[in-house]
Parts: C-alpha cells; sequence; structure tokens
C-alpha cells in the first residue's frame, strides 16, 4: 500500500509505504500528524465512502437477470483490472471531506489531493485464491438473498432465495448488498481495520465522565430545541473543533463498558504480550459496568480512579484495552507519540511490543520523537541474524526471539525540507516532504535529526567539561 499526499496541511508533495511497522519522525510541525490523519480517517471510512459514491456499482442488465431469473454471476475481474480507477474515484471523494476530517475550514484543503496505491496483482491472485459467502435475511428467518464465490474462480454468484413477489427488496438495496460483498472481496485484505491512540488520549480519558455529561446535555438541549433550531446544526456546533482522530479516541473512552465484552486473540492466546503491557503501566486496568473504571497498581489492593492515577496510566489506557478485547489479527495499530509521558525504559519495552505484535500478524504505525523507541528497534533490527555471537547477547539482555524484527518489514520516514520534484516543475524545489530514512540490516535504521541532536548536546558536554582546561 503506498499513500501520495500532495498540499496536505505543510506537506507539499510526499510519498510513503506502510511496512509492518512504519514509523515517522521529524521534528515538530513538520507534517507526521496531517500525514497519520489523512491516512487513518481513509481507512477507517473507506466502506461508508464507498457505498455513498457506490464506485463499485454494477451494470442494471445484472439486476435485471437476478430480478428476472433468481440468478446472475459478477466478473469480479472487471474490478480489479479497473482498480487504479476505483481507487481514485474513491480518493477524489475521501479528499472532499478533509475539511470536515481535520475540523478546519474548506480552503485549507482547496489544492490537496490524497491517493491511494494498492497492488494489482496481489489483489488479482489473492481474489481468485478467496472464498466467500454472504446471506441476507431482511429480518425474517428464511435468507432472502446470497452472495458467494467459490476457490480458483472470479465470479461472484448472487442468487435470490425467495420469490420477488414475496418480500419487498428495493432494487437500491440489492445493488447495495452486491457492493458490499464486491468490497470486501476485493478490497477489504487490502485496506484493513484500523485503530488509533491519538495524542490527545490522555485528555480523552482524564475527562470521559465529563465527556458523557456533555453528551447527555447535548441530547437534552436538542429534546428541548423548537422548531426554529435545526438540530444539525446545534450537535455539529458541540463537536465541529475535533478532528475525527480525536473524536474516535473521545468515543473509545467513553464506550470503555462496552468495549470490554469480549476478549481478543492475544488476550486468549499470547497472554504474555499482554503481562509486558502491564509491566509497562506498573499495574492493572479494571472496567466493569456499574463500577466504571479502576486502575489497581502492582503489589497494592488500591483501586484508583483516573484522576488519581499517574500519566503513564492515563496515556497507555486506550492501547491496552484494544489489545486486549478488540485487535484482529490484520489490523493497523496507529500510535501518536506512544512514547508520551514514559520513562526512557518502558519506551524500551513499548519498541519491544511493537516489534512483537508486528510477529504476530499486526501492522503497526506510529509517529515518534524518541530517540529511545529508535535506538530499541535499531538493536531489535541488528540482533535479528543467525549469528552465535549476537545470539549470546539476545538471551544475556533478555530479549525473546518473538520480538526481533527483520528489517525488510520495517519503513522508517522523516518528516523535513527536502529537494522534491514537483509535478510539473523541470527542476527539484526545497519544501516539506517526506524522506525514506535506511534500514539496514547490521546497523539499523539511519535518523538524522535524532543523531545530530544528539551529538550537538555531547559537543556541547564537553566542551562544559574539556573546553576551560589547557
Amino acid at each position: 500500500m503506498k499513500v501520495e499526499v500532495r498540499n496536505l496541511g505543510i506537506l507539499r508533495q510526499a510519498e510513503f509505504s506502510l511496512g509492518g511497522l512504519t514509523v515517522m519522525c521529524g521534528r515538530n510541525n513538520t507534517g507526521k500528524t496531517y500525514a497519520t490523519y489523512a491516512l487513518y480517517s481513509f481507512l477507517d471510512g473507506w466502506r461508508a465512502n464507498m457505498a455513498a459514491t457506490e464506485i463499485t456499482r454494477i451494470a442494471d442488465r445484472k439486476l435485471e437477470e437476478l430480478m428476472r431469473g433468481g440468478v446472475t454471476r459478477i466478473d469480479l475481474e472487471e474490478y480489479v483490472q479497473n482498480i487504479d480507477e476505483l481507487m481514485r474515484e474513491l480518493c477524489k471523494s475521501y479528499t472532499k471531506s478533509l475539511p470536515s476530517i481535520f475540523a478546519t475550514v474548506k480552503e485549507r484543503f482547496q489544492e490537496t489531493s490524497f491517493m491511494l496505491h494498492l497492488d494489482e496483482d496481489r489483489i488479482s491472485e489473492s481474489t481468485r485464491s478467496l472464498s466467500f459467502e454472504r446471506v441476507h435475511r431482511g429480518g425474517r428467518k428464511r435468507p432472502i438473498f446470497s452472495a458467494s464465490k467459490t476457490e480458483q474462480s472470479m465470479d461472484l454468484e448472487v442468487s435470490l432465495l425467495v420469490e420477488k413477489s414475496e418480500v419487498e427488496l428495493p432494487d437500491r438495496v440489492v445493488k447495495r448488498l452486491i457492493a458490499e460483498a464486491i468490497n470486501e472481496i476485493v478490497f477489504a485484505r487490502f485496506l484493513p481495520k484500523v485503530f488509533i491512540s491519538s495524542a490527545e488520549r490522555t485528555g480523552a480519558v482524564m475527562f470521559r465522565r465529563e465527556l458523557n455529561l456533555s453528551r447527555n446535555r447535548l441530547l437534552r438541549q436538542l429534546s428541548q430545541a423548537d422548531d426554529n433550531v435545526d438540530p444539525r446544526e446545534l450537535l455539529l456546533s458541540s463537536y465541529d473543533e475535533y478532528a475525527l482522530p480525536v473524536e474516535d479516541n473521545v468515543v473509545f473512552a467513553r464506550e470503555l463498558e462496552d468495549n470490554v465484552k469480549r476478549r481478543s486473540f492475544i488476550a486468549e492466546e499470547y497472554p504474555d504480550v499482554l503481562e509486558r503491557l502491564t509491566e509497562i503501566v506498573g499495574g492493572e486496568y479494571k472496567v466493569a459496568r456499574g463500577l466504571g473504571l479502576h486502575f489497581t497498581p502492582h503489589g497494592t489492593r488500591l483501586k484508583l480512579n483516573m484522576g488519581e492515577s499517574g500519566s503513564a496510566v492515563r496515556s497507555m489506557l486506550d492501547i491496552v484495552i484494544y489489545l486486549r478485547h478488540k485487535v484482529e489479527r490484520g489490523d493497523i495499530l496507529m500510535v501518536d507519540e506512544p512514547e508520551m509521558n514514559l520513562h526512557p525504559e518502558n519506551q524500551r519495552r513499548m519498541a519491544r511490543l511493537f516489534a512483537r505484535l508486528v510477529n504476530l500478524g499486526i501492522k503497526v504505525f506510529i509517529t515518534t520523537h524518541s530517540d529511545y523507541i529508535v535506538k530499541e528497534l535499531n538493536t531489535l533490527i541488528m540482533l535479528n541474524h543467525d549469528d552465535p555471537h549476537l545470539k549470546e547477547i539476545a538471551a544475556r539482555e533478555g530479549y525473546d526471539e518473538s520480538e526481533l524484527i527483520a528489517p525488510e518489514s520495517v519503513k522508517v520516514y522523516v518528516a523535513e525540507k527536502g529537494l522534491v520534484r514537483l509535478d510539473g516543475y523541470k527542476k527539484k524545489i526545497r519544501c516539506h516532504t517526506l524522506t525514506e530514512a535506511d534500514v539496514d540490516p547490521r546497523m539499523g535504521i539511519e535518523v538524522r535529526a535524532f543523531d545530530e541532536t544528539i551529538d550537538k548536546m555531547n559537543e556541547i558536554q564537553q566542551d562544559i567539561v574539556w573546553g576551560g582546561r589547557e
């Protein structure tokens, strides 16, 4: 998956690809958050966007064939071959929604473009080998509609399972159901589910009760509004100052009791991952309906609310709840500044946790200012070799093989000013972009921004200690 952006926030022109682990570094106000939020919002809303714009529409003759004869076959190869055009149409529609996603004025995005590219060959091969079956009951005991595909076939077979006279099934509903099946078969495995932990997560957790009060107050205002008040305007005026990822964090924090009803595959199969998380936060979260949320530090019987708990406890809450209860294989976990409120030792532990998640089939995307996280990732890359000396170091320092990460799984980008040949320009100009950093199997990640700062600090301190001596 490759993303290209033009005139997105401060980013004039940039592109980046997703690895198993994707890291974005750079100074403040260089475009990392814009790139992160834009990708998150696209992946979070692509199904709804496709449904609203009817991008994967079917031919009217296919609908007529279904209604007349009770069955039709749709060639999925047509959609795979036109994948670039379909994605271009989807991204164009998505770009129009960026002002509302970032909660700002339309003028900021008048010249913005966002384009996501998928690998047509991989999609074709994957689609051909996939088996798929879905039925629609329409609230009835007996299914009224089915869509299925067998392995090694590119045909989607759509069938009416009842006589048309038996049930009211509008054409638009049938078209939508077929489009949803096409989207799941062709796109869903390459546009995975995504969860974000934004930099505002601590506030969302801290004030989750107040946010509930705000919601209740808003509902009361809506119920009491007279005919001259537009309910939509009242609703939007209460939430139009928050970017979509921040709003989603607020909703997640507010609905914790509902988010803990099931256990994730990590909780069932890899409890040691959750144990590592409790080591980082120094205790256990408990969420119970009626009793609310509390935190118990290790070695105590205390039950602390979020106001009584440390900042690290608040900043880690949504990550822990997501991994314990929500995550699925193939998901993307996005974390904005995972180092926030964490001691350097715990920043190193977070790097090892991310590598473990990648090895379990979860993609991880982070933005960071932490040299500790990047250096620890370097260690995990450099130790990932079949070398007796390296294995001895790994064993001595407590690194598990499941935490080591392959360099080809890691993509690192630095948000900075660089020379870019803009579309339509003959010469390169210096502007804000994303520069891909080298990931060397033996030396790890090269991030100049961190190294230059550390070298400068060392130089100053050496001058302080030795500069005045002859």
